[in-house]
């Protein structure tokens, strides 16, 4: 049995000298009022465990590789386990939803962290801190306190992190299934259900292995396969952004004329009744990114929409980018397309998805197959479709309405195009359930109009597969990307800036925080006359050194508050000062102090100071 720490250590987490600013920031998001009821966990790692902090206790765990097991193991707990309820049955209808909450407003069920579940929690946080990407402390609101809009996701609980998932037509066993399953699977069984050769790639842990992707964290979902029902030849996955899992069983179940072009599909479909349990952040980049690599995001390093790369002290955003990037995505794991590509030479396309490398055609990606003047002429056929509330409010909503109706054009394009054959791969991003579910919520009368909205164009896929007669050789794959919580918006909450906003210095992406401290070398000499203090930014620099750091003001004293020496560090980042020699190291502190970092105290000696987080628990 091995301890297994982030595969690619680096910085990511708290190392030693970031402790102090670490446990302020904890200690701040847990106790200050201002956000003290909007926080549900603060996430970190640190001197070889993963770390979880909420108000009702922590935890401390590790992972742990038993032969072709991974395991997790509690070394340290205070007060309640706040990972300790991680059942991802929870919260899956609806009417659960309600009676949990105690709301009789779908659009206003608030569920407090003693409601939720974490599925897979110890995974979904070990994996993320694989990547030397990832941040130092990760904030994880309660399930209704996060932003503005009354629809939200990102966070760890269940009713953000479920996705909806079902699988239609060929080599599978229809049926409602009490399966629970993670993001990661989806894309091996495709290749499974395709066909696929096994290759030698790596698995979840990292290790050499024979898998279907070159990278593969997920497994094979063989309960709801049957091999007696043939195999697919061409993949057809439709990403409803941001759909609620529970909304739609819900207008399946109950509103049975409604949305007639999904129920086509679901009605031989093998719909798994708890959904999929999505990429933490449960948010879309790092999302579809882990659809079609079946990897996590700490192993594919989209880590986040908005992310800081230490060395270039400069933040990259795939997510604010949206076209061309593609680049994001780590060598070391393989799309889908890629895939498809490498096995059986396809033609693949990539409609308006988010992660989109090695597909032919791919619009975000400035890849466009097919005459543009064809696809032009048709996009207002699809536009007429656009419901006129879009069109009246304008801004994101019709924005994303309008990238549905180019989808379609493109699709209609591309299955004619007689240049190339039809895709044997098509992954399409029908966006507009996401930004509806932000502005009016997971479960409101725009969501319904945006589904249905939805479906039409869904009618328009089945329409023309069937047309080329493909469509029963077609696997469906309907999902999406992450799920989607009902929010307070009178707390208008925001805690991931909390630390920078009370003054610490921090770089901060939702829901991500990473700290700007100082690197400190403290030497005395062997006869306690004199003492130097190196001071250098605690990020390595591109070349892998620490920057010296010019101005920094030290302040040293015997304690409790005698001063012993006070000055500045030169170019070289370097001050020298005169100590007692009758006074030993541990009772000469330091205090550093640089406007762009937190200050750090510590003593002579190398003694850390400043709070332990463990005193707020009895």
């Amino acid at each position: 049995m091995q301890v297994r720490g982030p595969e690619r250590p680096g910085p990511q987490g708290l190392g030693v000298e970031q402790w102090e600013s670490g446990n302020r920031a904890i200690l701040g998001l847990l106790e200050d009022p201002e956000v003290r009821n909007h926080v549900d966990l603060v996430i970190t790692y640190r001197d070889g465990a993963y770390e979880v902090w909420a108000a009702r206790g922590m935890v401390r765990f590790r992972r742990l590789v038993d032969g072709d097991r991974i395991r997790y193991e509690t070394i340290e707990q205070k007060g309640e386990d706040p990972l300790a309820c991680q059942d991802p049955t929870l919260l899956s209808t609806l009417e659960e939803e309600l009676r949990v909450s105690g709301s009789d407003d779908p659009n206003r069920c608030f569920f407090e962290p003693e409601q939720v579940s974490y599925p897979f929690a110890h995974e979904r946080i070990s994996q993320l801190f694989d990547s030397p990407l990832a941040p130092d402390l990760v904030v994880s609101p309660r399930a209704y306190a996060f932003g503005i809009q009354v629809g939200q996701h990102g966070a760890l609980d269940i009713v953000q992190s479920r996705a909806l998932l079902a699988f239609a037509g060929p080599g599978i066993r229809p049926g409602r299934h009490r399966l629970v399953c993670k993001q990661v699977d989806v894309a091996p069984t495709i290749c499974h259900l395709m066909g696929f050769p096994t290759i030698e790639g790596r698995d979840a842990i990292g290790r050499p292995a024979q898998t279907y992707l070159a990278r593969q964290d997920g497994g094979i979902l063989h309960s709801v396969l049957d091999p007696q029902r043939g195999r697919p030849k061409r993949v057809y996955v439709i990403v409803l952004d941001g759909l609620s899992h529970t909304e739609l069983l819900y207008r399946l179940d109950h509103e049975p004329d409604s949305i007639p072009n999904l129920r086509t599909i679901l009605s031989r479909a093998a719909l798994l009744e708890f959904g999929s349990i999505v990429n933490f952040p449960s948010i879309t980049w790092p999302s579809h990114a882990t659809l079609v690599t079946g990897a996590w995001s700490g192993h594919h390093d989209v880590a986040n929409p908005t992310y800081y790369l230490r060395s270039q002290r400069e933040l990259a955003s795939p997510q604010g980018e949206m076209i061309g990037s593609e680049v994001f995505l780590g060598e070391e794991v393989e799309t889908l397309y890629e895939a498809f590509r490498r096995v059986r030479g396809s033609f693949t396309a990539a409609i308006h998805e988010p992660q989109g490398r090695g597909a032919d055609h791919a619009a975000l990606e400035r890849r466009v197959i097919g005459d543009r003047a064809l696809l032009k002429a048709l996009t207002p056929r699809f536009m007429e479709e656009i419901h006129p509330r879009w069109v009246e409010l304008g801004g994101e909503l019709y924005r994303d309405a309008i990238l549905d109706a180019r989808g379609m054009a493109q699709v209609a394009v591309l299955f004619d195009d007689p240049d190339h054959p039809a895709p044997e791969l098509v992954v399409h991003e029908l966006a507009l359930t996401d930004p509806v579910g932000h502005d009016f919520g997971p479960h409101s009368e725009a969501l319904r109009l945006a589904l249905d909205e939805s479906d039409t164009r869904v009618g328009h896929i089945l329409e023309l597969l069937r047309k080329k007669d493909l469509l029963r050789e077609t696997l469906f794959v309907i999902t999406s990307d992450h799920g989607m919580a009902c929010q307070d918006v009178s707390l208008a909450a925001n805690p991931a800036w909390h630390p920078q906003r009370s003054g610490m210095k921090t770089v901060t992406a939702e829901p991500m925080i990473w700290l700007r401290d100082l690197h400190l070398e403290v030497q005395r000499a062997a006869d306690g006359r004199t003492a130097r203090v190196q001071v250098s930014d605690v990020d390595p620099g591109p070349s892998g050194n620490h920057v010296p750091i010019e101005g920094v003001q030290v302040e040293v004293t015997d304690r409790p508050d005698d001063r012993i020496a006070a000055g500045r560090t030169d170019a070289h980042g370097s001050f020298a000062f005169a100590t007692p020699a009758d006074i030993p190291s541990d009772r000469i502190a330091l205090t550093v102090r640089h406007s762009d970092f937190n200050t750090r105290h510590l003593m002579l000696a190398g003694q850390p100071l400043g709070p332990d987080p463990r005193g707020r628990y009895r």
